[in-house]
């Protein structure tokens, strides 16, 4: 007779653990050296922002499908803003001027990933651009192409996992050396 009570239940919080795992993945991924060296992102403080943000919202796309996505997108997001607020620390930046740091980074986040999904849904041209824009300082149109098809890759690779596979961290984005057309 417990059954009708199930949905007092709170929801199952995403392990510490999974998304530590999940977000170091994004991470390593943003640091990847052929990125900066191969395809022209500014090897910047801004530079690999960028790239961070690019991955993380590539995971929070395909994490909203899964059960309780809702949830891990925010667990996720969480572990990014706590991870800006801990390097603007570490780099010197004052108490009082963190808040309007990451609310800086807040809107940057949001805007590009706003950015991101209304190109993406016009196709790779339209992605380019808006990686052009946001990455490579408006130049470098050929390297915004490669950065684009890598992007349109990953989130393929991203899609075809299983859930299991996704929450599990047990997956890799493929490498930047390996998709796209080369120059």
């Amino acid at each position: 007779m417990l059954w009708p009570f199930n949905h007092f239940r709170k929801p199952r919080k995403p392990s510490r653990g999974t998304i530590e795992a999940i977000y170091g993945m994004i991470v390593t991924q943003a640091r990847e050296p052929l990125f900066y060296r191969d395809l022209g992102v500014p090897d910047t403080v801004n530079g690999r922002f960028d790239l961070l943000v690019l991955h993380l919202w590539m995971v929070l796309r395909r994490l909203k499908s899964v059960e309780g996505g809702a949830d891990l997108c925010q667990t996720l997001f969480d572990c990014f803003c706590d991870d800006m607020d801990a390097n603007l620390r570490e780099m010197g930046v004052g108490d009082l001027t963190v808040p309007k740091r990451m609310q800086a980074f807040s809107e940057a986040f949001y805007g590009r990933a706003a950015a991101y999904d209304l190109a993406l849904t016009d196709g790779l041209e339209p992605l380019a651009q808006a990686l052009c824009k946001n990455i490579l300082n408006g130049e470098q149109i050929e390297n915004a192409r490669r950065l684009a098809y890598y992007a349109e890759t990953a989130i393929t690779t991203l899609a075809g996992l299983d859930d299991a596979t996704l929450q599990g961290a047990s997956w890799r984005f493929p490498s930047p050396a390996r998709v796209g057309p080369q120059q």
